[in-house]
Order: structure tokens, then C-alpha cells, then sequence
């Protein structure tokens, strides 16, 4: 890419989508189309092909996705294999007909089998079951994966698909419905610290930036402290102790997301498809027990309740660590650790 080319960011509102904007305009990138997706639906075939006939980007990051927790994934199964699905086919179709150079194709994990061989490594890709619980929106995601290559394969394009692990950072999603683990841990332990302190006026002021979901934010009164109570103490959040889904046992992964927005822009300015292969792994290659994990959230955020496991909920995958020595033998490496990405994240969370 050059310093003026024309750049894409599907998906530049979202956690990673706006690390990358950010990287590419830290890196003197000027040339960035980006628009809102109030104004361009994704999932319109029509609306995505007007659209790049009009803009006719060159380089195209695809970072946009419905993505959730646990929780989403397994509840509304159908809207994310749709969406993405669509998003995929839409905006990769587009890409080939309007002449794109080249396109990085963002992915997930859950792509993996649920058991398979530990560290997951690019060519475990369906080499057995997935896990139920996110097979949905990991089956959309394969099929974007595919679709990149089948488009190398006949139409000579230059399409590059990367896996990264567990993401957290600047602009995460706290909806406690359709968060990922850590964000929605984050915000348990704070709002737990403030009941635990009687902190009410700022419990108020984050139920009126941050939406609860699981239908709360329309049936609680913010200025009933009563109220206040029982709708936390339904989400497993009390003074006393934070109620965790699952044993804690399972082992996950997790990345600064501007660690994977470098990773990405390293790969856009430096290798091509043919070099790649049909998708790589990023991942900081070190993984820890989300119980463990917890811990460490629960002492950044200052939180001295217990943390309680309810072991009627799944799991989910026992354990996704990434191997990443491919990318790694491409000259990329993690720069931001766990614990100072925590305190990251929650300074922002917290401004």
C-alpha cells in the first residue's frame, strides 16, 4: 500500500475495526473511506456493489461482523450466520468486480474444531466438530475463508484471511448479552466494586452509557436503588460476589486489539495471498484459565468480593490457543501484555 491509496474499513465503528483506522491514520495512511452502517447496510447486495462502483477503493480491510459472547452466539444463531454471511459474500463479491488490489479478510478462532490439537494450527481448519454454542457464526466464517480463496483460486485476486485469537481493547462491546468474556468481566467486577462502596450515582451514570440487555435497560428505574439491586443480582453481580458462567476451568488466548490492527497492517504492506496461504493465525501464543483471568480483572478494576462459578452453564470449548510461528516467522510479534491491556481497556472504559 501506498502512503495515498484508497483504503476501506468495513466495519471501522467496531472494536476492530476502528484499531485499525487508527493504525493506518498513526501510520500516515490519509485516503480512508469509511461510512457508518446506519447509512450502508452490509447485507444488501445492491447497496455494497453502488457503493464500490462509487468509491472504487484499492484496498480493502474487512473488519465488519455481528459478533457476541457466548450468550449471542448461542441465542440468535440464525441472524449471525446470516449477517456475516451476507457481509462476506457482498463485500468480497464486490471487491473482485471493482478491481481491488487487495483484501485482508478478518476471521475467528471459534473456526476450530471444538478438540482439536492444542496449539491450533492453520491446517486444523475442518478437521473435526465445531463447538455448538458458536457454530453459527464459525460456519459464516469459514465460508468467508473459502470464499477468498475459491476467488484467488479462479479469478486471480489477491484475498488474505487472518484467524485472530480473542480480542480486547479500545471500543469492546460491554452489553452483558452479547459481550465477549472479558469486557463483560470488566464490567461486572466495576459495577460490583460500586455496589459494594454504595457508589449508586455512578452506577447510574454507567447503566446510562452502557446498555445491560437481556430486555433490563427498559424495566429498570436507574433512581431505585431496589431496583438497581435485583436487576444485578439477576446477572450473577452483588457486592458480595460476581457469578461467573461456567467452571473457570477452560483455558482461552486473548490479544490487545491494536496488537491485531498492526499485525494486519504488517501483512496488507508486506505479503501477498501466494505468500500467506489460504488464512494465518495471530495470537500472542500464551493462554491462562478464565478463572485465573478473572482474577487478575477483578484486582485491576479493585473489586474485594468473591468470585462465585455457576456450573449449570457451558463452558464452551475446553481450551483455543493459537499457534502463531507463522506469523511470527514473517517478522511480527506482540507488543502490549495481558495485564497492561486490562488497565487499557478499563482506563477507557472508565473515561
Amino acid at each position: 500500500m501506498e502512503k495515498k491509496s484508497k483504503i476501506y474499513v468495513a466495519g471501522h465503528q467496531g472494536l476492530v475495526g476502528s484499531s485499525i483506522h487508527r493504525g493506518l491514520e498513526a501510520k500516515g495512511y490519509g485516503n480512508l473511506v469509511v461510512v457508518p452502517h446506519t447509512e450502508l447496510d452490509l447485507r444488501r447486495q445492491s447497496d455494497v456493489e453502488t457503493f464500490f462502483k462509487k468509491e472504487k477503493p484499492e484496498y480493502v480491510f474487512l473488519a465488519a461482523a455481528k459478533v457476541g459472547g457466548i450468550v449471542a452466539n448461542n441465542t440468535y444463531k440464525a441472524e449471525f450466520i446470516y449477517d456475516n454471511i451476507m457481509i462476506a459474500i457482498n463485500i468480497i463479491e464486490a471487491a473482485y468486480k471493482n478491481g481491488v488490489r487487495k483484501l485482508l479478510n478478518l476471521g475467528s478462532s471459534c473456526i476450530y474444531p471444538k478438540l482439536a490439537p492444542q496449539p491450533l494450527t492453520e491446517d486444523h481448519l475442518l478437521s473435526g466438530p465445531l463447538e455448538p454454542t458458536n457454530e453459527a457464526y464459525a460456519v459464516a466464517k469459514i465460508s468467508a475463508i473459502k470464499l477468498c480463496r475459491y476467488y484467488n483460486e479462479q479469478y486471480g485476486t489477491n484475498f488474505i484471511s487472518v484467524m485472530p485469537t480473542n480480542l480486547y481493547g479500545i471500543n469492546d462491546n460491554f452489553n452483558l448479552e452479547t459481550a465477549h468474556v472479558l469486557p463483560a468481566l470488566i464490567r461486572k467486577f466495576h459495577l460490583a466494586r460500586l455496589l459494594r462502596e454504595g457508589n449508586y450515582d455512578m452506577i447510574r451514570r454507567d447503566l446510562s452509557r452502557h446498555r445491560l440487555g437481556f430486555g433490563l435497560d427498559e424495566k429498570i428505574d436507574p433512581q431505585s436503588r431496589e431496583s438497581v439491586d435485583s436487576a444485578l443480582r439477576g446477572l450473577g453481580i452483588t457486592g458480595e460476589y460476581v457469578l461467573l458462567w461456567g467452571t473457570g476451568e477452560p483455558f482461552r488466548e486473548f490479544l490487545f486489539v491494536d496488537d491485531l490492527a498492526d499485525a494486519c497492517i504488517f501483512l496488507m504492506e508486506k505479503y501477498d495471498y501466494k505468500e500467506i496461504g489460504e488464512f494465518i493465525n495471530i495470537g500472542s501464543g500464551i493462554d491462562l484459565k478464565i478463572k485465573d483471568m478473572a482474577m487478575i480483572v477483578r484486582k485491576i478494576v479493585g473489586f474485594g468480593g468473591e468470585i462465585r462459578h455457576d456450573t449449570t452453564k457451558p463452558d464452551g470449548t475446553p481450551r483455543k490457543l493459537m499457534d502463531n510461528s507463522k506469523i511470527t516467522a514473517l517478522g511480527w510479534k506482540q507488543k502490549i501484555g495481558f495485564e497492561d491491556g486490562i488497565k487499557r481497556e478499563y482506563e477507557w472504559y472508565l473515561q
